[in-house]
């Protein structure tokens, strides 16, 4: 007998307006947007009443405003949110030893072994969504099937407030009958490749061969031309490594001196020290961030020999990248990012590393 697994991912919906028009009642049912709505902000989160208008989240706040002229906006509370997120994740708890969060508002469940003893992966789902409502007071939506792939793509398919379960039996045929735009992790560049091609469906991607995939999509192929097939072998990992983490700064005005730009810099490298300081990791691989005033999005990166959190290496690192080529235009937003971080593997090669060294030192050469 093949046994599946039991996944259930749960996506809160549109988690930062929601908070927002639970903590004020006057802004429930009207069109929110939390982010800035000035010309040089940008969207982190919009209420379903301004989704109807084509408001969706990274959307400039002017443009966001020009859709919808009544939008309010209100700025980010990200301590209210993780209050919120920390309260959400012990319901989960209660369930399953394995939760692995993607962010604040979305988190992969397994429940194939749940402290329930619930067999039903989808009576779990619903009784976890209706605790949230009864004791947070916001709605959620949830996928439930054999991996986290599906179980994701599932969670969209009737939000806000519902659910969706793709049992086992059913799996080729819902992905054969999916618009390859909802499988995630296509974006909309891959999107657009794909219909070129003739690719609309789950089915019409089934159809070609992993050669094919690969040939044109590169490494991306191989895990399109298994997904399609239900294959999705990644397990929830309840302790997920954080990769990178980033401080980053958008301008009230455009800059085009590099004086300026130094002077941001250094700011953004203390902010990452403090970031870096908190979560108590260091990391290899500093990167620059510099979008342009025209939108269009550049980094430059630099590997070190060493582990790294100070905020005068960082800024040393980040100007000798930003002197690496020209600036193509004027500048909107800097922002400096740290990954290759000592957890994990990394941190067990450098305690690998440092134990060699104690050895070697015992010894005379």
């Amino acid at each position: 007998m093949v046994t599946h697994r039991k996944i259930i991912h749960v996506d809160m919906d549109a988690f930062y307006a929601s908070v927002e028009q639970m903590d004020n009642p006057e802004l429930k049912g009207k069109p929110l947007a939390v982010g800035g709505g000035s010309k040089r902000g940008v969207v982190s989160a919009a209420s379903y009443e301004a989704r109807v208008f084509g408001v969706r989240s990274a959307m400039p706040g002017f443009k966001a405003r020009k859709l919808c002229p009544d939008l309010i906006f209100v700025r980010p509370r990200f301590d209210r949110y993780k209050e919120i997120s920390t309260k959400i994740r012990k319901i989960f708890f209660d369930y399953t030893d394995l939760v692995e969060p993607l962010s604040l508002d979305e988190a992969y469940l397994d429940v194939t072994q749940n402290k329930k003893g619930n067999p039903s992966a989808t009576l779990i789902a619903q009784e976890i969504r209706q605790r949230i409502f009864d004791e947070v007071g916001l709605t959620a939506s949830a996928g439930i099937s054999i991996n986290k792939f599906i179980a994701k793509v599932a969670s969209d398919y009737n939000k806000p407030n519902g659910q969706k379960t793709v049992n086992p039996e059913e799996v080729i045929d819902f992905l054969e009958n999916l618009d390859v735009k909802k499988f995630y992790g296509v974006g909309k560049v891959t999107q657009a490749k794909m219909y070129e091609m003739g690719i609309y469906t789950g089915k019409d991607l089934k159809s070609k061969s992993e050669e094919f995939l690969t040939q044109h999509f590169g490494k991306a192929g191989r895990h399109y031309y298994q997904i399609v097939r239900g294959i999705h072998v990644s397990e929830v990992k309840p302790n997920r490594e954080r990769k990178s983490l980033a401080a980053e700064r958008t301008f009230s005005e455009n800059i085009s001196s590099e004086i300026y730009m130094l002077e941001r810099l250094e700011s953004i490298a203390e902010e990452l020290q403090k970031r870096l300081k908190n979560s108590k990791v260091a990391g290899r691989t500093v990167t620059l961030k510099i979008k342009y005033s025209d939108f269009t999005l550049q980094t430059r990166s630099k590997t070190l020999p060493y582990f790294v959190s100070d905020a005068d290496i960082l800024l040393e690192t980040a100007k000798e990248l930003l002197y690496q080529d020209k600036m193509k235009n004027s500048v909107r937003l800097l922002g400096i990012s740290l990954s290759n971080l000592n957890t994990g593997q990394e941190k067990k090669k450098e305690k690998e590393e440092k134990e060699f060294e104690v050895i070697q030192l015992r010894f005379e050469f």
